[in-house]
């Protein structure tokens, strides 16, 4: 009777594959053509963020985040939350959006982010895709209101955990744009 060795693949090996589908991803999102989306090239806007995995958590953490518009159609968006909680939990994020679709009051649009967060004295990196629409409601045109549904990708827990992902503007966000 032979005995075969059990066949291990490096956890780096899954996070290399991780990284190979996010690059792709993120040029399959910028190639799209450009749309006639509602003009916030040059805005700022203030806001908050509540879709990371570290908010799910004891003491859960929103991000406060500032969000900028590149292009018409192009945008990032930053995202910093702390609690000084025992044990503490933190955020940080980077966002990238690609507008694909225009309505008079509405963006819908593609997303790629990634961040680093912290939730009961664990740390990890999460990777989160999808799309997205922000609204603004006629007459209020500088404050939009985002939701998104996709893919989450982190380690938080110890292990590699892929969830689905679909947030209403109170996790998505809200930004007041300058």
């Amino acid at each position: 009777m032979k005995h075969f060795a059990r066949v291990t693949y490096p956890s780096h090996s899954l996070m290399r594959r991780t990284l190979i589908t996010f690059g792709a991803a993120l040029t399959l999102l910028l190639s799209f053509s450009s749309a006639q989306a509602r003009d916030l090239q040059g805005r700022l806007g203030l806001g908050y963020n509540s879709e990371f995995a570290n908010l799910n958590t004891y003491y859960g953490v929103p991000g406060v985040s500032l969000k900028y518009a590149l292009t018409r159609d192009l945008a990032f968006e930053g995202v910093i939350g702390i609690a000084t909680t025992s044990p503490s939990n933190t955020v940080t994020a980077l966002k990238l959006f690609k507008n694909l679709f225009f309505e008079t009051n509405l963006n819908f649009y593609g997303m790629l982010g990634g961040g680093i967060v912290s939730a009961n004295s664990k740390s990890g990196a999460q990777f989160i895709g999808g799309f997205g629409a922000e609204f603004f409601i006629p007459g209020v045109e500088s404050l939009g209101f985002s939701m998104e549904t996709g893919g989450s990708f982190d380690r938080l827990s110890g292990s590699y955990v892929f969830r689905t992902l679909g947030v209403s503007f109170l996790n998505a966000g809200m930004h007041f744009y300058f």
